[in-house]
């Protein structure tokens, strides 16, 4: 049977001509509908600079890797401590006769205040040359760490314009202040021979105890350097610590003296035998005078002297290397 198609009434649409079905008349300001497309997501900038190389200026590197860039500035760190070794004095007439005439005239000051007028100098056998030893040991720990409060502040322009780890600054003025001192006790020896302290096997034990010294010397310089980077105010009120400091740390008087007057404390006579500018003052005058017998060292003398060493200088390193990245950015 064969089906006969249907023809469309005349008049009548085609489904496929009629017409579609109204729409709401668009909202006057409103974007066309058809024409609004979704916003392209924006691009992983971190991923594109990874991908491309590109790293954060003076961002912190990992510490072994901080290790090595210090170690391949060391042509840098010795030359810029010896610059400012030779500038230092290079406006002085004397020029760097004044490193050992400063401690000098600071000795003969003290000794008229303490020696004659206070009478620290009973009980205390070679006066003399127990006062120059302490007063040279203690401006190399006194002058170091008040150019740790300048490390960074103090070379602004240089630490904005160059990219270097910036501990080389006060590595570099913490060997500036070791390299014045082994300059100084040339003079230190000549003196002590002229107070009939003559040199004996026991000096030698000065090469040990000064490289602790130098050691805690730079990890306070480390840690003053964060500090005053900061808080410049900190190089204002130094002089007022180091001052205090120098009077606990048996400069110009015996702390073994007092200690065994009992006119303190046990615990205060032993907290500053321990104190770290003491035990290294203590170290030379053993070392350099031969009535300043082990007697009158405080207990397990070495192993502070090394512990203070490492604890400051490991811990200042770490400390400072931390806060790499804020450096002349405030």
């Amino acid at each position: 049977m064969t089906t006969t198609p249907t023809l469309p009434v005349p008049g009548t649409p085609t489904p496929s001509a009629r017409k579609p079905a109204p729409q709401a008349p668009a909202t006057p300001g409103a974007p066309d509908p058809g024409l609004t497309r979704a916003p392209a997501p924006a691009p992983d900038l971190r991923a594109l600079a990874l991908r491309h190389g590109l790293t954060v200026s003076g961002a912190r590197p990992t510490l072994p890797v901080y290790v090595r860039q210090l170690w391949s500035r060391r042509d840098f760190i010795v030359a810029f401590a010896t610059a400012r070794l030779t500038a230092q004095y290079s406006q002085a007439r004397l020029g760097q006769v004044w490193q050992v005439m400063t401690p000098l005239l600071n000795a003969a000051v003290y000794y008229a205040i303490f020696g004659v007028l206070m009478n620290a100098k009973d009980g205390v056998p070679d006066y003399v040359p127990f006062l120059l030893t302490g007063i040279f040991v203690w401006t190399f720990t006194s002058d170091t760490v008040l150019a740790g409060t300048r490390a960074i502040s103090g070379n602004l322009g240089l630490v904005r314009a160059l990219h270097f780890p910036r501990a080389s600054l006060p590595i570099s003025l913490a060997l500036q202040q070791l390299q014045q001192l082994l300059f100084s006790l040339t003079a230190l020896g000549a003196i002590l021979v002229c107070c009939g302290q003559f040199p004996t096997w026991s000096w030698l034990l000065a090469v040990p105890a000064l490289l602790c010294q130098a050691l805690f010397n730079t990890g306070a310089a480390l840690v003053l350097a964060r500090l005053a980077a900061r808080t410049p105010d900190i190089s204002q009120l130094m002089p007022f610590v180091l001052r205090t400091w120098m009077y606990a740390s048996g400069v110009m008087w015996s702390i073994h003296n007092l200690a065994s007057a009992a006119r303190f404390p046990d615990a205060v006579a032993l907290a500053l035998q321990c104190n770290p500018a003491a035990v290294y003052i203590d170290l030379l005058r053993f070392a350099l005078i031969e009535s300043y017998t082990a007697a009158q060292l405080p207990p397990h003398v070495w192993a502070l002297a090394v512990g203070w060493a490492l604890l400051a200088f490991t811990g200042g390193f770490i400390w400072f290397w931390k806060a790499e990245e804020t450096y002349g950015r405030g």
